[in-house]
């Protein structure tokens, strides 16, 4: 008889437990968009011997066989650039400038063109005041490349 009872009571118990998971239906998930999109251009112009008036980049490191001035290799494999170069939201090096992008760049592939990259977005203009800070690979080639934001803080008016 105990057995009996303790089996009626397990069933009414799965019975209401399922009759309570179906009577809640699970939350629908929201679509969570970016609270905004940020489309900027960096002009990087690599002095060259002769355009010290307008450059905004120059070779810091090189391998033996290259040298400071030009970029060695077909891949610039060894070469280190650092960089100051302007933003603005075309691709215009005229526009007006937002604000620039400071950092690095090592070309660290022999076989192909690629670089890593480490380097922060200032903005001081009226509608864009902050940084925004990446680093990693920097694929040259690729249609289309991802570099990480690790850090910054952008302020939007």
């Amino acid at each position: 008889m105990a057995t009996k009872t303790l089996t009626l009571a397990i069933v009414f118990f799965l019975l209401l437990l399922l009759d309570y998971s179906a009577a809640h239906k699970p939350k629908a998930l929201r679509h969570r968009r970016p609270c905004k999109r940020l489309v900027f251009y960096f002009h990087d112009i690599l002095y060259n011997g002769h355009n010290a008036k307008n450059s905004t980049s120059a070779i810091v490191g090189a391998p033996t066989w290259g040298n400071t001035i030009h970029l060695a290799g077909n891949n610039h494999f060894g070469n280190m650039v650092i960089f100051d170069d302007p933003i603005t939201l075309d691709n215009n090096l005229h526009s007006p400038r937002v604000g620039r992008a400071q950092g690095f760049y090592i070309y660290d592939k022999k076989e192909t063109f690629t670089s890593w990259i480490a380097m922060s977005f200032v903005f001081n203009s009226t509608e864009h005041k902050g940084t925004i800070h990446f680093v990693g690979a920097d694929p040259i080639l690729s249609k289309t490349r991802d570099i990480s934001v690790v850090g910054g803080q952008v302020i939007s008016r």
